[in-house]
């Protein structure tokens, strides 16, 4: 694993009830040994930043990159990419693990174009970890508009920590201003994205 997770770091941070699972039975047999897999089932990530694909309600399985795309309208996809599990949805695009070499995938549903996002299942979670915790721990200092001001360029500083210490161990997550999360982290820089009871969101919204 390029970072170390464990399912007692997500459950101290969000509660058991908010961290996300997908059973072993979901995965291709070629798939459901594997570490990714294993990550997903045991370890989880946290919701509201990213969902994940809930198995279908037939077959219990996850559905196919060949079930919800043709894969071969996608610039630059693997051969066997249509047999990879997508395991979640984050934006406009699906998110595809490929068993054989680790990597999450994102298939762009708009532009039809795939890219390799994480390096392995460890750094989805580790990101999807640090954003939520942003988006639920940050807090703004006031109405004034020089606090204002000097609060938003806190956030994007923090969300630009994020972005760095990511890279330092993985590059593909931020690799450049188009990826999906490099969207997101712009989102959360603008103070869109908090939601709910957080302190950020009751600052912004009242």
């Amino acid at each position: 694993m390029l970072f170390d997770v464990t399912r007692s770091e997500l459950a101290d941070l969000f509660g058991e009830d908010r961290i996300a699972t997908l059973p072993a039975t979901a995965f291709p047999p070629s798939a459901a040994d594997t570490e990714g897999a294993r990550l997903l089932q045991t370890v989880g990530v946290p919701t509201r930043t990213l969902r994940l694909r809930e198995p279908d309600e037939d077959t219990g399985r996850l559905l196919l990159v060949h079930d919800v795309v043709d894969a071969e309208d996608f610039e630059d996809a693997p051969e066997n990419a249509g047999r990879w599990p997508v395991i979640g949805w984050l934006l406009n695009t699906h998110l595809a693990f490929d068993p054989g070499s680790g990597k999450v995938h994102a298939f762009d549903a708009d532009e039809e174009t795939v890219r390799d996002l994480h390096t392995d299942v460890s750094s989805l979670i580790q990101v999807v970890l640090r954003f939520q915790r942003l988006l639920e721990e940050f807090a703004f200092s006031g109405d004034d508009s020089d606090d204002e001001e000097a609060d938003f360029e806190r956030l994007e500083r923090e969300v630009e920590r994020i972005r760095q210490e990511t890279s330092g161990v993985d590059p593909l997550p931020f690799q450049d201003d188009e990826t999906v999360w490099s969207v997101v982290g712009e989102e959360i820089a603008a103070g869109r994205r908090f939601q709910g009871n957080s302190p950020g969101a009751r600052s912004l919204y009242g």
